[in-house]
């Protein structure tokens, strides 16, 4: 985020997520599913816009497909962190770029970053465990985005634990023309007896050669894709053949990322996916320093 002066003004990304591994175990008693992942941003962002006055909260936003109102992550952030408080007003401005419906976590992050941006416009000073627990009201993956980097995210995805070693690798995302719907995808898991993550767990505390073992990751979601399901497979088969360590299905899909090990080979089989008619785009992991930082510093020229 960066305020101007007076801070009427504050301009935030919001980056987004990918997930390196995702494992369901059971249905729990509260009607969410049993998780364990590990949950890692990535320098890909929307950028929201907050302005001191107007009437009330509003908000307006580059993609006319997003509705505004209390549907929107946004204005329900922002509505949670000013209940109770009189007089508070923002003209918000959301420029999207992380595309909805593909597991990438957008309207979770812009969530979190409304709630950040706003405490400080509005000089709150709200604590940080209050800011969790209304994250954690607005979406399960809403608290993970204000910390970012990368964390083991158990329970419904939002009991989380920093990860003591980050993934620090180029990213190949492949944005399909088509999206999954979260709900729909947890639908149709058929759930077995699972082992309780121990995979997932070796990975995030298996020491400082993590990419050595993603090839042993899983997201138990890629079955859940129905008429889909074969084109996510291609995607991961295309990045795979091109050189990636490991590729996976990112959340609930439709995104399939792919690891690699060096930027130009990443920016060459972008490129090349690009030309064949295949919406791809380069990035790479974001520690959580580096989140922390490139949050707070607002667009560059």
């Amino acid at each position: 985020m960066k305020t101007t002066k007076q801070e009427s003004v504050i301009v935030a990304r919001a980056f987004a997520k990918i997930n390196l591994g995702l494992e369901v175990l059971a249905k729990r008693d509260d009607g969410y599913h049993e998780l364990r992942t590990i949950l890692q941003t990535v320098d890909f962002c929307d950028v929201l816009t907050f302005e001191l006055g107007g009437d009330a909260i509003s908000l307006s936003t580059s993609d006319p497909v997003l509705g505004t109102g209390p549907e929107n992550l946004v204005i329900r952030a922002a509505t949670a962190l000013a209940a109770g408080a009189a007089g508070l007003r923002a003209s918000i401005h959301l420029e999207k770029k992380i595309p909805a419906g593909m597991g990438l976590g957008g309207g979770s992050a812009d969530a979190a970053m409304t709630l950040l941006a706003l405490d400080r416009l509005w000089n709150l000073q709200t604590p940080l465990p209050e800011l969790h627990r209304l994250a954690a009201s607005i979406g399960t993956d809403v608290p993970f985005f204000l910390y970012g980097g990368a964390a083991v995210a158990v329970g419904r995805g939002d009991e989380l634990y920093p990860c003591p070693v980050e993934l620090d690798s180029p990213i190949v995302l492949i944005l399909p023309e088509f999206s999954i719907s979260t709900a729909s995808a947890y639908a149709s898991l058929r759930l077995t007896k699972r082992r309780s993550g121990l995979t997932l767990q070796h990975f995030a505390w298996g020491g400082p050669c993590v990419r050595d073992k993603l090839g042993e990751m899983v997201n138990h979601l890629e079955g859940t894709t129905g008429s889909r399901t074969s084109e996510i497979q291609e995607y991961k088969k295309l990045l795979l053949d091109r050189g990636a360590l490991a590729a996976m299905m990112s959340g609930s899909g439709s995104a399939v990322f792919g690891v690699f090990q060096e930027v130009h080979a990443a920016r060459s089989v972008a490129d090349s996916l690009n030309r064949d008619g295949i919406r791809a785009v380069v990035t790479r992991t974001l520690d959580r320093e580096a989140y922390c930082e490139k949050r707070l510093s607002g667009v560059e020229e």
